[in-house]
């Protein structure tokens, strides 16, 4: 029983929550991102290329063929259009990323930056004015 209370406690940290949740948002994220290249960025661009559709765009190794029972066997290909989205995804969450933690740091800055609270007298000068009283 008392496995299953730790672990309870593990999962009720707020660390693990937090977690979570940027693991959730960080998908969905990723779906948008996905989206955004697949249906904005790149069509504009292929249009630009010569109408090229980027995942169409392929090396093929070998020819699709049909074998004697008429079973059709497929090409093999590289696909580099996909990969040229998939790096372009890759670029842009690369980049939002970047841009979080660099404002992350700067909130970091100014808290390290704020001034310390005046701290009370030195012991030194406790014992001067300890003196000085006694010299009275």
């Amino acid at each position: 029983m008392a496995f299953f209370k730790d672990f309870k406690a593990f999962l009720m940290k707020g660390d693990i929550i937090n977690l979570a949740t940027a693991v959730i948002v960080g998908g969905a994220f990723g779906k948008i991102v996905t989206s955004f290249t697949n249906d904005i960025l790149m069509p504009p661009i292929g249009m630009l290329l010569g109408d090229v559709n980027f995942t169409d765009l392929k090396l093929v190794l070998k020819e699709a063929t049909t074998n004697a029972a008429g079973e059709a066997i497929p090409a093999v290909t590289i696909n580099y259009g996909s990969f040229i989205q998939v790096i372009i995804d890759f670029i842009i969450i690369g980049f939002c990323i970047f841009m979080v933690l660099k404002a992350y740091e700067k909130t970091k800055k100014k808290e390290e930056e704020a001034p310390a609270p005046p701290a009370g007298p030195t012991q030194e000068e406790l014992l001067a004015e300890i003196r000085d009283l006694l010299k009275k």
